[in-house]
């Protein structure tokens, strides 16, 4: 078993999938991953769509840049995608009001899940890519999202078609500050 330290370094953002069915029993552990994430005041404001139906994942697609988006191959092209939806007004509220001067709290929840499905996934062998650059209401059009909830981001899963090294880092003492700025 890989240490978590060594999982968090060699993760990177995968978008070239090999023609590989994910096994269902894989599938289960990433959504483990997901129910275990933290969240605020335990909402849990999460909901995930599986995708695996070509056409389900073109109208995806088709709701990413057709330029400027280096996911786009990978939606069509990865055996599943993960679609992050969140209930509003639930994570960050406290008796129907924002406890905090930012309001929703549900992009930090699903940013926690997002990662937990990204390690978990690649503890697996598998790739994934957190997609972000998309048109959102054209997305949940496709996912016949209801009122209440947003849809977030979307993650092809699949067996990576290739590796990559990863990118410079900065050093800790470059963005870590001591008992004041």
């Amino acid at each position: 078993m890989t240490d978590l330290m060594t999982l968090i370094q060699t993760r990177r953002s995968i978008r070239k999938f090999q023609d590989r069915p994910v096994p269902e029993q894989m599938l289960h552990k990433v959504l483990e991953a997901v129910k275990w994430a933290p969240s605020w005041a335990n909402t849990q404001c999460w909901e995930v769509i599986v995708v695996r139906d070509p056409a389900a994942k073109e109208k995806l697609q088709a709701s990413l840049p057709p330029k400027g988006n280096p996911a786009h191959s990978a939606m069509v092209q990865a055996p599943v995608v993960l679609v992050l939806c969140a209930k509003t007004k639930s994570s960050g509220f406290y008796k129907e009001m924002p406890a905090t001067k930012f309001g929703e709290w549900m992009m930090y929840d699903l940013g926690i899940a997002g990662q937990n499905i990204c390690l978990m996934a690649h503890s697996l062998g598998l790739a994934t890519v957190v997609v972000g650059l998309f048109d959102h209401d054209k997305a949940a059009e496709a996912m016949q999202i209801p009122a209440g909830y947003e849809l977030v981001t979307m993650i092809p899963l699949g067996y990576p078609a290739k590796s990559s090294s990863a990118p410079k880092r900065r050093e800790i003492a470059e963005f870590v500050h001591y008992d004041r700025w």
